[in-house]
């Protein structure tokens, strides 16, 4: 039984990556017939800054006018076709294949929304920067659709799910009652804040690979097989995409990709938590270090510039601050999937521990 519950989680992996690489070339096709790229390079004016960002630009302008964005559809596309492909086997063939699917109510009705959403109208921010160069959606529509999705999902599990409350490692459940629902809120804007770390070929990609890699073991360990095979559908879209996107980068994940993405996290990583008997919150900041670390950086960025009118980092988000110092980008890269493997490692271990 344990063999077959591995099986059930791991094979849509496998079919995941097989048919993210048969399906990136035709999106890549696509993006590049309609120049689905910036038209102008460089961040300007960002949030909290009336100095617009001459490092950055110094550094990035020239790449963001000529790789398509718009790659993450391949991510959120590949699962959502092979969840429904396998969800279809299993309707058509019966016994055969209905333990093989991963459309479950209990387990992945939520992430899949959240990742279908995240996608949705991150596409419509990339549209419209792709069009305009203007900055794609307000920030602040952007962030109104997290919160809301947010709140909902957490109404959801607090009124549906049954659940009010967060597990701490080596302690238990720490009730909040009505306060889990903002807490959920805060979670998710934090991750959503996160997704800036798409920002050097194959960087996010594989960041969030082993992310819900992570997640996978930690949802298999709880016996919560759909989860885990959402988790690794996930998963194994991103490293087809991955495949595409080491140097130089074919597309880059863009926000279609990352807000789907960090919308899913959130949902999952609760779904991993006292739901499923775990701890599945308290190791998100272990586990996703990288972006636990990227928002930190920012927050800390901003503050300084604020309180002290100086610069804590020479380019914030803070991966670009290695590149300031010299650092070639793959190295970045690379070094931060080291970072991220150990660190998912070491959150896995301490989830498996309860």
């Amino acid at each position: 039984m344990l063999f077959f519950d591995a099986a059930r989680a791991l094979l849509p992996f496998i079919i995941a990556f097989g048919a993210g690489i048969v399906l990136a070339p035709f999106l890549a096709h696509y993006l590049y017939t309609y120049k689905a790229w910036k038209k102008k390079g460089g961040k300007g004016n960002g949030i909290g800054d009336t100095e617009g960002t001459p490092l950055f630009d110094l550094l990035h302008k020239e790449r963001e006018v000529g790789v398509p964005r718009m790659g993450g559809i391949l991510v959120w596309g590949t699962t959502i076709v092979v969840a429904f492909f396998l969800w279809f086997l299993a309707a058509l063939f019966g016994d055969s294949f209905s333990k093989l699917h991963f459309i479950n109510r209990g387990q992945t009705w939520l992430p899949l929304a959240a990742l279908l959403l995240g996608g949705i109208v991150g596409l419509a921010d990339d549209i419209l920067e792709v069009r305009t160069s203007s900055g794609g959606l307000k920030m602040r529509w952007r962030l109104l659709v997290v919160t809301v999705f947010a709140a909902f999902a957490g109404w959801w599990f607090y009124a549906k799910l049954g659940v009010s409350s967060v597990g701490m490692p080596f302690i238990g459940a720490i009730p909040l009652d009505l306060l889990f629902i903002p807490f959920f809120i805060l979670v998710t804007l934090a991750l959503y804040a996160s997704g800036i770390i798409d920002g050097l070929d194959g960087l996010a990609g594989g960041i969030f690979a082993f992310i819900f890699m992570a997640y996978a073991g930690i949802a298999f360990a709880q016996n919560q097989i759909a989860l885990a095979a959402f988790c690794a559908t996930v998963s194994g879209s991103l490293f087809a995409f991955l495949w595409f996107n080491i140097p130089p980068a074919r597309f880059y994940l863009s926000e279609t990709g990352t807000m789907a993405l960090t919308l899913a996290l959130s949902v999952t990583a609760f779904s991993a938590d006292v739901l499923g008997g775990g701890v599945g919150v308290a190791v998100l900041p272990i586990i996703a270090f990288p972006l636990f670390a990227t928002v930190v950086a920012n927050v800390l960025q901003v503050l300084s510039k604020r309180l002290f009118k100086r610069k804590l980092f020479r380019i914030a988000p803070i991966h670009h601050h290695f590149e300031a110092l010299g650092w070639p980008a793959y190295k970045v890269t690379m070094r931060y999937w080291v970072i991220t493997i150990i660190a998912g490692i070491f959150g896995l271990a301490i989830a498996l521990l309860q």
